[in-house]
């Protein structure tokens, strides 16, 4: 399993990293078979610490926790605890699903775009948005309940992921109502 362990303007410790390293490994370990990567950075806010992690399972899950405090131990403590709390429930709803995944999620590359936002002010002079960024992005394919879990892990208000089944392009999001929708574009003609 790879680490990342960084900071924003604030210097991570060998002691820090050894305890992140050990905590997460244990959190891991009891809840997920083949994690990929970890991903923990810390930051200040005023007088709190921030602690962001992310960790990357094979299965195409991406399980994210963010935590202040006032001590940066803290703040990571409070992080591994959310984490642990999500891959508790992940764990939990792959056994009532009763299966098990055998291959990991097949991922296909994509094109991700920021646009710019619209003023108020000004009359656009094309209809074509400006684009601020463009990044690669990965849809997994999954089926709709592992979409709907990954989006609600994720805390995302929005997934696009390939079906299994037919291959199509779906995306499942959060309603108003608290309730998720799924789209699911006809295929063929």
């Amino acid at each position: 399993m790879r680490y990342q362990i960084t900071g924003k303007q604030i210097d991570i410790g060998e002691a820090l990293q050894t305890h992140v390293k050990t905590e997460l490994s244990g959190v891991l370990e009891k809840y997920s078979g083949r994690p990929t990567d970890a991903q923990v950075t810390f930051s200040k806010s005023a007088h709190e610490h921030v602690c962001e992690a992310s960790v990357h399972l094979s299965t195409g899950l991406t399980a994210t926790a963010k935590a202040k405090a006032t001590e940066i131990y803290a703040a990571f403590d409070g992080a591994a605890e959310k984490l642990d709390k999500q891959l508790r429930r992940y764990k939990r709803r792959l056994k009532n699903h009763h299966q098990e995944r055998q291959q990991p999620v097949a991922v296909s590359g994509g094109a991700s775009y920021i646009l710019a936002a619209e003023t108020e002010d000004s009359e656009p002079e094309t209809l074509q948005p400006i684009i601020v960024a463009e990044m690669e992005t990965k849809i997994p394919a999954l089926s709709v309940g592992e979409a709907v879990m990954q989006m609600e892990l994720a805390g995302a208000p929005v997934l696009v992921f390939k079906h299994e089944k037919d291959g199509g392009v779906n995306v499942v999001y959060r309603r108003e109502d608290g309730n998720v929708g799924w789209i699911d574009p006809a295929t063929g003609t």
